[in-house]
This record gives structure tokens, sequence and C-alpha cells, in this order.
């Protein structure tokens, strides 16, 4: 039988027959198909003279039953700013129920009791589901570097007869059923440029041709035994090549050789909740609505909450999150501290930061910050783009701009101690060992570098720190603004060449263009061995920074690496410019 004749089979077990018709609107299968499609079940001997389900048609049905439910909830859920800095998207509630439990009630209003969660991005806040729903939870430690290919990678020995689909879906009706036929996955009739399926005429799902748009795709699909096979291999091959961190699921799903039938639903059935907003407009009562963020946008413009539109997340940031809104005319950047930097970042001292940059032109135009939590609003700049490090022209007019701010020699009452911060970063691991085997060695032979720096500082003054490509913006109108002065205070300025160098990967070769575009009147040898040596001091204290931020689950992979290797490297360049200069 075909999945047409399925699915009319199907609507008899579950509808008392009354007409071809209703059978036709219900399906969505032409009246002929349901003709047709009756008279292959009557002769087959699935229904009788009555179009009543037989005795084999239930035994059929009762061995088509799905068994078991996968969710995946391990991600951030980064378009969710604000609302995800306090509580994971799959616990957002709606309509006085959160997003995860609706879908686990509809699991089990079908029937389905093994369900498995897979969760990562604040994980504790799931523990509850295994008491009030009976649900296994499985801990995906990759959720910040891997997508969720890697989190059904964990599940994959569970995928036979089962439901497989996201925390964030909002089902208006229950998509789930008592039996399942084929295996299927699940798109709307809205067209979408990022969607790469698209279901055909015999509702089958086939890629969509590059550059075309395709059926917007939902994200819950039905695996029966035979066809989890050949997905569980898949998903297990990909999974194990680099290549494809962020890889979707539905990569393995499209991509294993099997035939995938379209559920189509209606877009207003079915909503994946991505942002503030979409929960915003699908329950305007939601206590998840009541956010911190929001509530400071607010007091801080004296706007209301309708006033807040078009927020979009920017890219997750190594210390915050941050995310864009418009209001009265204007867009903002709303910056939220990440995960520990109560820690790491004195907030009182970066407003008094901002305080003495206050007219300058030197930073991003302040519209509010808290120097208590470390909120912070400013007005975004049209137009502006951020410095490429490996653009000559770029790096030479940003170092341009670096000397120029130096030069003013501004003053504050705090500074930054490198070598403090070392130690301060080590003390946050709580005893914990370092995961780089020679650590104690490569930081012995760091601090050795100190009465070198100490004996060649000329000049001390308010210094970024954080004086990375990242953080200087090209503005439409010709100006460089430099942004992100959590970590500024007192410091000799060469600190912040440094500092480039190693955000950006440079090899030694560009190090050396760098000094030469801060210094185009020459560098005198002892500066530059000094700079080799604040640049092997850095490359520790970000190393320690990251080990720090990996016990909270935050992992930034190949920076993390070699910054550890900087430390070690240019102890080395440092040292080999000191002997020559003997």
């Amino acid at each position: 039988m075909n999945n047409q004749v399925l699915d009319i089979l199907n609507d008899l077990l579950e509808n008392t027959y009354a007409g071809q018709r209703a059978i036709s609107q219900r399906c969505g299968h032409s009246l002929g198909a349901v003709n047709g499609g009756l008279k292959l079940l009557a002769q087959e001997g699935y229904i009788d003279e009555y179009m009543q389900p037989t005795l084999k048609a239930k035994e059929l049905a009762q061995a088509m039953r799905p068994k078991r439910a996968v969710i995946l909830a391990a991600g951030f859920g980064m378009r969710m700013v604000p609302i995800n800095t306090q509580v994971p998207k799959a616990l957002l509630e709606v309509q006085g129920q959160t997003l995860i439990e609706r879908l686990i009630l509809q699991l089990q209003e079908v029937g389905i009791q093994e369900i498995r969660v897979v969760v990562g991005f604040m994980k504790e806040y799931f523990d509850y589901l295994i008491d009030d729903y009976g649900v296994e939870l499985v801990y995906n430690k990759d959720y910040a570097l891997k997508n969720n290919l890697h989190s059904l990678a964990l599940v994959a020995d569970h995928l036979a007869d089962s439901y497989i689909l996201p925390c964030d879906i909002w089902c208006k009706e229950n998509p789930f059923r008592q039996r399942e036929f084929y295996p299927w996955y699940m798109v709307t009739e809205v067209q979408k440029e990022k969607s790469t399926v698209r279901a055909n005429r015999k509702k089958e799902l086939i890629l969509s041709p590059e550059g075309k748009k395709g059926n917007n795709m939902i994200g819950i699909a039905y695996l029966p035994a035979q066809q989890a096979k050949a997905v569980r291999k898949a998903v297990k091959s990909l999974a194990k090549d680099s290549r494809n961190d962020g890889a979707f699921w539905e990569d393995a799903l499209f991509d294993c050789g099997i035939t995938v039938n379209a559920k189509m639903v209606d877009s207003t059935n079915v909503l994946e909740i991505n942002t503030y907003e979409q929960l915003r407009t699908l329950d305007r009562g939601s206590n998840h609505l009541h956010s911190d963020a929001i509530s400071t946008i607010m007091q801080a413009l004296d706007v209301q909450a309708h006033e807040i539109t078009n927020i979009t997340v920017l890219k997750k940031g190594m210390t915050n999150r941050s995310f864009l809104f418009r209001c009265k005319g204007k867009q903002y950047i709303m910056r939220i501290p990440g995960e520990g930097t109560d820690q790491l970042i004195n907030r009182k001292e970066e407003a008094e930061v901002y305080h003495a940059l206050d007219g300058k032109k030197i930073c991003d135009d302040i519209a509010y910050i808290n120097p208590n939590n470390g909120y912070k609003i400013t007005e975004f700049l049209e137009g502006a783009r951020v410095c490429d490090p490996e653009s000559k022209e770029d790096v030479a007019k940003c170092m341009a701009r670096l000397r120029q701010f130096h030069q003013q020699n501004l003053q504050v009452d705090h500074g930054f101690d490198i070598f403090g911060q070392i130690e301060f970063y080590q003390s946050l691991w709580e005893g914990a060992p370092s995961c780089f085997r020679d650590y104690e060695k490569t930081k012995e032979r760091i601090l050795s570098l100190q009465a070198y720096i100490e004996n060649h500082v000329t000049q001390r003054c308010l210094t970024h720190i954080d004086a990375v490509p990242d953080n200087f913006l090209f503005t439409k109108d010709g100006d460089i603004r430099l942004i992100d002065w959590e970590y500024a205070g007192m410091q000799d300025p060469h600190v912040d060449i440094a500092m480039f160098c190693i955000y950006a990967l440079y090899g030694r070769e560009q190090v050396e263009a760098l000094i030469d575009a801060y210094f185009p009147e020459g560098c005198d040898k002892a500066i530059r061995t000094k700079i080799y040596c604040y640049i092997a001091a850095c490359g520790l204290l970000w190393s320690n920074w990251c080990e720090y931020k990996r016990q909270l689950g935050v992992e930034f992979g190949e920076y993390s690496l070699r910054q550890y290797r900087y430390a070690k490297d240019y102890y080395k360049v440092a040292m080999a410019s000191m002997e020559e200069q003997e």
C-alpha cells in the first residue's frame, strides 16, 4: 500500500466513516484517490462492507504504534534574548504552560512514555521533568560548540519507532498519533529562503534547488524502525567528522537515502517560538515577558514595552550576550553580562572608564550603564563595520587611532595588573589543576618576564586592555570608535598592541608588521622585546580566563589553545630578543 492508502486507513481507524469527502478533507487527498484507496483496502481485507476497519487493520495498527520520543533541548536559544539569560527556551511559558511540558503531555496523550530529553545549556533547570513526567535526561557536554546533530548522536540507538522534535515548538493541536505508518518530517505551506527542502507532488520531501525557496521546516519528525537504522548510521558517521560540528540532524535525515514524506501542516497551528516578539505575539500574558532587560530599557529610555521592537540577537560574545532593538526611531544595543562575569569584571570601574571617555568621541555613545549589574545600552552605529585584521590598511588606521587615544594620557583610579590577574583567574579554578600538563613550568617562565617589563615601562595611562580587531568600529562617516571597555584601566599602553596580536591569532610576521604600524617612526629594540613579553604574559592570562570559563560550560575552541601557545612561544621569542641586546 502506498502512503495515500495508509493515510485513508489511519483516518478510518480514528474517525467514524462519514463519506469520502470528509476523508478527503481530513487527509488532503483528492476524491479520486480516496475512492481508489477504499477499494484497495476492501480488496486487501482491511475494511469491511460498512467501511469499518477489520481485525487485520487493527493488528497492523497495533504493530505501527510509536514507542518513544527524543526532544532536543541542549542549545542556547540565542535568538530568544533577553529571556534566555534567565530561563532556557524549552521552559518558556505560553498560556500558563511551558513549551516542553505541553509537548511531553501531547506525547503521553498518544501513549508515548519513553521520552528522552537531550539537555545542555542550563541543564539543571530540566531536572524536575524526571520526577513530574518520568523522562530521561541526556547531557550534551558539547552543546556550546556543536549543533543538534551531536545531540541526536547521543541517543542514536533509540530512534526506532520514535518521534524527534525540538523543544521550542507550540502545537495548537496534538501533532502525534497512536499509529504511524511511514517516516515523515513536518513542514508548513509557507515558503522560506533558508529552507533547504520542499514538498513535491507526491508529498515527498526533496532538496530545494539552490537559490529557491523551500517549505518552512518545523523540526518534528517520525522514524519507523526500518528507516531509523539508516538515519542512525548517518548520524553517527557525520558526528565523527569535526567538519560537521555545526551541522543539524536533518543533514543526516536527508542524506541517508531514505524517502522522507512531507507532513504538511497549517502554519497557524504549529508555531516555532524563536524570539521575544514571537512569544509576545502568541501570549502577551506570558510571565516570561517580564524580563529584567526589558524593564531596564523601559526605565532607561522612558518607553512602554510595546515600543521596544525588532529585537535581534547579536553574535554571542566571549564575555557577554548582546541584542539589538529599535525604539522611538533609533536602534540600540543592549549588553547583558554573561556567565561568571561578576567574578571577572568590576562594573563600577567600567562605569568610571566611560565617565573618563565621555564627550571625547573615542567610544560608542552610552545611553545607559548600570555599575551594579553591568547592563548597558548604547546607540547602534548604523553602517559601521569591524576592523579586518588581514587588511593592512585597516590595521594601520586602527593603530593610528589607538596611539592617538594613548597620547591623550587619560587617567582613572584603578589599574589592570596582568600578573595579578593571571593569579586571580587561576584562583577561580578553586584548586582544579590546569588542563595543560606543563602549566606550572610555563607559568614560572612567564612570571620571570615581569622584571624586564617593569624596567621598560615609560608611560601609564588609561589602556583599553581588550583592543582587539572586533572592538574597532569603522563608522560610515570615516571615524573609528573603540568599544567594549570592560577590562580597561591604568596600564602600559603597549599592552594594547599585544592584545590585538593574540586575538587576531597573528603569526610572527604579522606581529612585527603590527608593531611597525603603531610605531611608523620605528620601534626601539627594548620596547619591541617588551611587547613580546606582553604577548607571552597576555597569552597565559587569557588561557587562564578560558580555563575558568570552561568550568562554567563555555568553550572557545582554537582561541583558548592558541593563547597558551602564545605564552610558550613568545616567552622564547622574548628571551632570544633579550640575549641579542646583551
